[in-house]
C-alpha cells in the first residue's frame, strides 16, 4: 500500500512533538488541566492547515479535529477515525525532552546518556530482543519520551499526508481527532462524538507491534470515610476514637499476596489504595477498583464494604461511609457487537505482513468511553514502550508499520463498501 521509497514524516514530526511540554495536571480545577497543551494543538492545526486539511481547528476545550476528505465515488463508505491524545503523564516530567536516536540498535541494554543509572534494559522490556539493527529513540535520562501518545499523533499526521499525496489510495471520510487530559482521566470529557462523525474509530495508543486491544478493564473508584471521635487528648480516656487508627486497622486487613497491583497479572483484577487523607475525626482512603467484568467489580465492592463493617465492629463508637463512582467499562462489551471495527484492523496489519495480536489492557483507554458514548473504538498499536517513566523508548521501524496500518485500514473501509 506504501511503496518501499515513501519518505515517512512521522519521526520528524515526533522529534518535533516531544519537545512540547504537554504534561497535564490530576490536580487541576480546569479542562484541559494544564493550558500548555493548547500550544501543541495550536500548532498541529497550522500543520494540518498548510498540508491542506481545510477545516482543521482546534474547540475551546483543546480538541483538535480535522477531516481527510473521501476520494472516492462510492457513497456509502463509513467514516473511519483516528485518535491520540497530546498531553503526557503527570508521573515524570516532560519539559525540556531530548530525545537521542540510537542507530542500528545492538540489542543489548541502552544507557541513557544524562543519568547513566537509568538503563533500559532487555530483561524488563522483552521486546527490545527483536529490534536489533533498527533505530530506537528514548530520552536522555532527564524526563520521560513522549511517545505515549505523541508517536500517535505523528502516525496519524504522516498517514493523512501519505493520503493526500497519493490520491490514487481510495478511502472514505477519514476523522482526525487529537485529545488533551487523557493522562489524568478526561480525555473524553467534553469529546463530542455527533460532531467527530466517525462510524468506527482508532486510538492509536498502544504498545507491542501489530497489537489491537478490544478489551480493557472495568473501573470504579471506592471511597472509604472513617468518623472517629476528637477530643482534647489530655482528657480523652474512654472518650476519643482515633479515625486515623480504624484506617490503618482496616488497611491491614487487605489481602498481602493477592487482588493488589503488584501480585496480579494477566486477567486478575485488584483493589488499589491509592490515597488517604485525615485526623483524628475522619480519615479518607480512596480506591481503585480493576476487574475484566462487571460481575468481578461487584465481588470486590462486596469484600471491601465487609472488611469495613468488621473494623468498625471493632471500634463501637466508630461510623464509616462507602461511596463507589463509576468510571468506565470493558469496551469489548461494545465492541463485540460491532465484529467489522477489528477485523479491518486485523486485515490491514495481515496485509503489511504484521501478525495480529488481539490483547487486553490492564487500564484504561479513552476508547473504552468513547465505545459507551456510540463510536466503537479499540486500541491499535503507536510503538510506544515504558511510557510513563524515563525508560520510555519507541521504534522508528515500529513507527512506520503503524503509518502502513492507518492508511491500509481507511483503504479497507473503502473496499469493503
Amino acid at each position: 500500500m506504501i511503496p518501499a521509497d515513501y519518505q515517512y514524516t512521522c519521526v520528524e514530526r515526533f522529534l518535533r512533538y516531544v519537545k512540547y511540554d504537554t504534561q497535564s495536571d490530576e490536580n487541576s480545577e480546569t479542562f484541559p488541566s494544564t493550558e500548555k497543551q493548547k500550544i501543541l494543538g495550536a500548532d498541529l492545526v497550522k500543520e494540518l492547515l498548510a498540508m491542506g486539511i481545510d477545516d482543521a481547528a482546534m474547540d475551546e476545550n483543546g480538541y483538535v479535529m480535522a477531516t481527510l476528505p473521501a476520494n472516492t465515488d462510492k457513497a456509502n463508505v463509513p467514516v473511519v477515525g483516528f485518535i491520540s491524545h497530546m498531553d503526557t503523564s503527570p508521573d515524570v516530567t516532560g519539559e525540556n525532552v531530548k530525545p537521542v536516536m540510537h542507530e542500528n540498535y545492538d540489542g543489548k541494554d541502552i544507557v541513557l546518556p544524562e543519568d547513566n543509572s537509568i538503563v533500559i534494559t532487555v530483561a524488563d522490556n522483552p521486546s527490545l530482543k527483536d529490534k536489533a539493527g533498527e533505530t530506537i529513540i528514548t530520552a536522555d535520562g532527564t524526563t520521560l519520551l513522549g511517545a505515549d501518545n505523541k508517536a500517535g499523533i505523528a502516525e496519524i499526521v504522516d498517514a493523512a499526508h501519505f493520503l493526500l499525496s497519493h490520491p490514487e489510495i481510495k478511502h472514505g471520510d477519514v476523522r482526525i481527532c487529537f485529545t488533551p487530559d487523557e493522562e489524568v482521566g478526561q480525555g473524553t470529557k467534553f469529546f463530542d462524538v455527533e460532531k467527530f462523525g466517525a462510524k468506527y474509530a482508532y486510538t492509536v495508543d498502544g504498545e507491542q507491534l501489530g497489537s489491537i486491544e478490544n478489551e480493557t478493564f472495568c473501573a470504579d473508584s471506592l471511597t472509604v470515610e472513617f468518623e472517629g471521635v476528637s477530643i482534647h487528648p489530655g482528657f480523652a480516656k474512654d472518650k476519643l476514637l482515633n479515625s486515623v487508627k480504624m484506617a490503618a486497622r482496616f488497611i491491614e486487613k487487605l489481602p498481602k499476596d493477592s487482588l493488589s497491583p503488584e501480585t496480579t497479572e494477566n486477567k486478575e483484577g485488584y483493589v488499589h489504595p491509592h490515597g488517604i487523607s485525615g485526623g483524628i475525626e475522619t480519615t479518607t482512603i480512596k480506591f481503585l477498583l480493576r476487574a475484566f467484568t462487571s460481575e468481578e467489580l461487584r465481588e470486590q465492592e462486596a469484600f471491601l464494604r465487609k472488611l469495613v463493617d468488621e473494623t468498625v465492629a471493632e471500634f463501637p463508637k466508630g461510623k464509616a461511609d462507602v461511596t463507589v463512582q463509576e468510571s468506565y467499562r470493558n469496551m469489548r462489551y461494545v465492541l463485540d457487537e460491532h465484529p467489522q471495527v477489528l477485523e479491518v484492523a486485523k486485515e490491514a496489519m495481515k496485509r503489511i505482513g504484521l501478525e495480529p495480536e488481539i490483547g487486553s489492557i490492564r487500564g484504561g483507554t479513552d476508547g473504552a468511553r468513547l465505545s459507551y458514548m456510540g463510536l466503537p473504538c479499540p486500541n491499535i498499536f503507536a510503538g510506544e514502550h515504558s511510557f510513563h517513566s524515563k525508560r520510555e523508548w519507541a521504534s522508528v521501524q515500529d513507527m512506520h508499520k503503524a503509518v502502513q496500518t492507518i492508511v491500509t485500514i481507511a483503504a479497507i473501509f473503502e473496499e469493503q463498501a
